[in-house]
């Protein structure tokens, strides 16, 4: 008896895993003519804005940083005047080379001037100044029991501190009055509804925002939403480029029509980036790419471990210990 339920678990387990579809791109132009270098160690930890490598190194849009974290801390944010900001995920966060100690571990944070904008692991949300160590606001949000990784940092807007939070919702704070002066609900009842990005089209003044599950746009005439299933997203040039879970690539307009879209079938996408297209990296070792409408498109070979972590940086993508430079 016991033979034969080890032998059906076997069957089961095979047949599962042989279900599984992957992408299988017919045309494979050429390989991704870009030459890799070299990091000084593999990424440790990384968000939306940079990562931490093993060495203590630092990685940000600017590229490798000379700046080393103490042990146990990790790299959160750079703030407006470029001082490394970083937590040890326990009672202490880092700006530069000044410790602050706090009573609650530190996930999310921005500086500006004085001004501290910290998001706490338990969604509380907390603004401090810096230099007299005092609290100019603070809030206790519900605790979100199932978050996704992706989580964002404050986003300075002006006078005013936008806050993405665990629990779907983003809340303006004013730096002139200290005080919350408007919540927009992103995505409050999903399952993984933590804010994954946030970002400002400055020429219009419209602020895109997205959960797991939902993309919103807020301009000062009006707040739309839809619902998409997200694996990234980012801002380009006053559109908005989506990829699905189902494989879909999708351009939309900042009012979230979509202007293109384009399905591979099967694709898994691990990050997106735009320069003179639109670049989809994918999880079996391929690189989608895009011209701006979408009207041509090609599958490159991007030798890569998909089981590496990876971060894309405006034109760079980082990979395990090197990193290449997108044309």
């Amino acid at each position: 008896m016991k033979y034969i339920l080890t032998s059906l678990l076997a069957v089961i387990l095979f047949t599962a895993c042989s279900s599984k579809k992957y992408f299988e791109p017919e045309d494979v132009e050429n390989d991704l003519e870009v030459q890799a270098s070299s990091l000084p160690s593999s990424i440790k930890s990384m968000n939306r804005v940079g990562a931490t490598l093993e060495s203590n190194e630092v990685i940000t849009r600017y590229g490798l940083s000379d700046f080393q974290l103490p042990e146990n801390f990790e790299f959160l944010n750079l703030s407006i005047d470029g001082k490394v900001i970083a937590s040890n995920k326990k009672d202490k966060i880092l700006i530069g080379d000044e410790e602050l100690i706090l009573d609650n571990v530190v996930i999310a944070a921005s500086l500006k001037d004085d001004k501290l904008a910290l998001i706490y692991s338990d969604n509380s949300i907390e603004l401090l100044n810096v230099k007299t160590k005092k609290t100019l606001f603070k809030d206790y949000l519900s605790e979100s029991l199932a978050n996704d990784t992706r989580v964002v940092n404050p986003y300075f807007m002006g006078n005013l501190i936008l806050f993405p939070t665990l629990n779907g919702k983003v809340i303006i704070v004013s730096t002139i009055s200290n005080d919350s002066v408007k919540n927009i609900s992103v995505d409050p009842k999903g399952q993984f509804n933590n804010i994954i990005f946030l970002d400002v089209d400055k020429p219009s003044q419209t602020l895109i925002t997205a959960t797991a599950n939902k993309v919103v746009s807020i301009s000062t005439k009006e707040i739309l939403s839809k619902d998409y299933e997200i694996r990234d997203i980012i801002l380009k040039d006053e559109y908005v480029y989506i990829a699905t879970i189902d494989g879909q690539l999708i351009k939309l307009a900042l009012d979230l029509k979509e202007v293109s879209k384009k399905k591979f079938k099967y694709s898994k996408i691990h990050a997106l980036s735009f320069t003179n297209a639109l670049y989809a990296i994918e999880s079996q070792g391929y690189a989608i790419k895009l011209n701006e409408d979408f009207t041509r498109s090609e599958v490159l070979e991007f030798d890569f471990d998909n089981e590496e972590r990876m971060i894309v940086l405006d034109n760079k993508i980082y990979f395990d210990d090197k990193f290449i430079t997108l044309p």
